[in-house]
């Protein structure tokens, strides 16, 4: 076996060997955002409004990072359970070569259209409307290393080495965490930047990020030793990365077009509710970038198990990976549920906006144990290199929270009916992609294999 190998031995020691990592690269990702919270948090809500509107743009970037990641991370995955040495390097330069190419597009329509972009949201206060043009333009200056970082940690995930990213990661969220308050509130002879000294923390720390990526490929020769990024192209496999990542990437783009548009519904009750919607979102994060994790970890173990041909491993690994999903949705629901006002006001002190952030916190509370469901299973999709079936059921429950979110916010619930509508289709999204995948492990294993897990 080339590296790390996942198709023997214990099942649940393999996924959290190569899952804790990658939870902790997730938590440090989420590290980046909350600090951001935390420090612009004291400037007041609208300032909040302004970082979390302008992060739209940096959620909409995952979708064009999801055409290379996705298939790298996928075929490295197959390849590495094959021992095919040639293959793992092919699909590590092909990938790079896409997402550079992306990053510059995405990067240039960002600060060309910045201004529309902003005027979207219609959000009714001057200062906040410049402190997002600001924040975006800033942080579109940085596109190229947020896109080049989630691709290296792929590649090292599916190669079942998650280490290196959480390493990688864990010294960008340092640099973040002490820029932060010295750019956003200035120290002796550093001005003052508010909003915009935030951005400028996120960009030095990614760039940061990206450098000790570059540092760690002198240690792996069979990865990045002699690509030639822009001499040669395989056409083949890059059509084969963009065929596996284009389902997630319209997921993860359609997620972010309805979470704008929710987000204009929301801003129908001001600035504080944009600021909660942001606040709250950060702080669910706590589960779904756990099941996450594990999410990504099933991907590997199912990509390589299939590469060996080890179905009956890919079995085990996924109800192992549903008790997981079951522990960690129970534990958000608890926290979010019960302990909502607690957390909350560390983020934002305001008295309205805690009355407000509680209720949201309790209501997707509820769906915390679908939503981890329907997190693991779409990473076990994708390690079968079946990318549509969490795209179609995504796309389609997503895109019917903007109806429901427009009916309920016009009847008693108001506010809250928007957080309904995200609360019962996550619920539904989990049911159903539970069901689908059941259907494909029965038609792999009819006999129905023990659920021992060794």
């Amino acid at each position: 076996m080339i590296n790390t190998n996942l198709t023997s031995g214990s099942i649940f020691k393999s996924l959290l060997y190569l899952a804790m990592p990658i939870m902790g690269t997730s938590f440090i990702q989420m590290a980046y955002n909350l600090t951001d919270i935390m420090w612009v948090g004291r400037l007041g809500s609208f300032s909040v409004a302004a970082v979390g509107t302008g992060g739209f743009f940096t959620w909409m970037s995952m979708a064009v990072i999801f055409i290379s990641k996705i298939g790298a991370e996928v075929r490295i995955a197959q390849s590495v359970g094959r021992n095919d040495k040639d293959a793992v390097k092919g699909y590590v330069k092909s990938s790079i070569q896409i997402n550079v190419i992306m990053a510059i597009i995405y990067m240039s329509l960002l600060l060309f259209f910045r201004n529309q972009l902003v005027g979207f949201f219609n959000l009714g206060n001057q200062k906040v409307i410049d402190d997002t043009t600001g924040y975006l333009t800033i942080v579109s200056f940085g596109m190229i290393f947020s896109f080049m970082n989630p691709l290296f940690t792929s590649i090292w995930n599916g190669y079942g080495n998650s280490i290196i990213a959480f390493r990688a990661n864990a010294i960008g969220l340092v640099f973040n965490m002490v820029l932060d308050p010295l750019f956003i509130f200035g120290f002796k002879s550093v001005p003052a930047l508010g909003v915009n000294g935030a951005a400028i923390a996120t960009v030095i720390s990614q760039m940061v990020v990206f450098f000790v990526f570059i540092y760690c490929t002198k240690y792996n020769k069979l990865l990045f030793s002699n690509l030639d990024l822009f001499k040669t192209f395989d056409k083949a496999r890059i059509k084969d990365i963009i065929a596996l990542g284009i389902p997630a990437a319209l997921q993860s783009g359609m997620f972010t077009l309805i979470a704008m548009v929710i987000a204009r519904v929301v801003a129908g009750w001001g600035p504080v509710a944009v600021a909660v919607q942001r606040v709250g979102s950060q702080i669910e994060a706590i589960s779904w970038m756990t099941a996450g994790g594990f999410s990504t970890a099933i991907g590997a173990f199912t990509g390589q198990n299939l590469g060996a041909q080890r179905k009956d491993r890919i079995y085990k690994g996924y109800i192992a990976g549903m008790l997981i999903a079951l522990s960690i949705g129970i534990f958000a629901t608890i926290l979010l549920v019960f302990f909502g006002k607690s957390v909350f006001s560390i983020f934002l002190p305001e008295e309205k906006a805690i009355d407000i952030g509680v209720t949201y916190l309790k209501i997707l509370g509820y769906s915390q144990i679908f939503m981890c469901i329907e997190i693991i299973t779409s990473g076990a999709f994708n390690g079968l290199g079946r990318t549509v079936p969490a795209s179609v059921v995504g796309i389609t429950l997503n895109s019917l929270r903007i109806p429901i979110a427009i009916f309920l916010s016009g009847t008693a619930l108001g506010l809250d009916g928007v957080w309904w509508s995200i609360s019962v289709t996550s619920i539904f999204k989990g049911i159903i992609l539970f069901m689908w995948f059941s259907k494909i492990l029965y038609a792999m294993h009819p006999d129905k294999l023990s659920f021992h897990l060794q």
